[in-house]
C-alpha cells in the first residue's frame, strides 16, 4: 500500500491510543523497552513522530549504537498498530520549542503540557530533547482484522 493510504489512519489509532512500547537496541545488541508518548504529523507527504524526553546516557548510547525504535501500539479492544523507525535525539532549541509547543496545542487526549513533569521546566532545559522518528514500516491493524484472521485487511506499508 501507499503512505498516503496508511499514514493517515496509523496517526488516528496512534493518537486515540496515545502510549506506545517503543524498543530500542543497546550497545550489546539487547532490546530495551519504554513507554513513550509521541506525538505524529502527517502532511501528506511525509510522516514524522515526535517525543518530548529526557537525554540519559542510556538513550543516548542506544540511540548512537543502533539508531532505530519500534514503536507498538495496543488497546484493550485490540486495535493495535506499529511504526519501525529511524530515531535521532535532536538537542537544536528551536526544534525541541517547537515539539513542546506541538504538546501543548494538541488537543487531548495526545496533548500535554510538558511542564507537568518536574524535571521540564523548559523546551531548552538541559533535561529535555526531541525524538525524532521517522518511519520505514507502518502496520495498522483494527481488532476486529485481527480477531476476524482477516490478514488481507491489514493496512501496511514499506518505505
Amino acid at each position: 500500500m501507499e503512505l498516503a493510504q496508511v499514514a493517515p489512519a496509523f496517526v488516528e489509532m496512534a493518537h486515540r491510543i496515545v502510549w506506545c512500547s517503543a524498543a530500542t537496541v543497546d550497545t550489546s545488541g539487547r532490546p530495551r523497552t519504554r513507554i513513550l508518548h509521541p506525538i505524529w504529523e502527517w502532511d501528506g507527504a511525509q510522516l514524522t513522530g515526535w517525543v518530548g524526553t529526557g537525554p540519559t546516557p542510556a538513550k543516548r548510547a542506544h540511540l548512537a549504537a543502533h539508531p532505530y525504535a519500534s514503536c507498538n501500539y495496543w488497546s484493550p479492544n485490540h486495535d493495535t498498530c506499529l511504526a519501525e523507525c529511524a530515531a535521532e535525539l535532536v538537542f537544536d532549541e528551536a526544534v525541541r520549542t517547537d515539539v513542546w509547543n506541538r504538546f501543548v496545542h494538541a488537543p487531548e487526549p495526545v496533548g500535554y503540557d510538558p511542564s507537568i513533569l518536574p524535571q521540564w521546566n523548559s523546551p531548552i532545559g538541559d533535561e529535555f530533547v526531541a525524538l525524532k522518528l521517522a518511519p520505514w514500516r507502518l502496520r495498522v491493524m483494527p481488532g476486529e482484522v485481527m480477531m476476524q484472521g482477516r490478514a488481507e485487511l491489514l493496512l501496511t506499508w514499506h518505505g
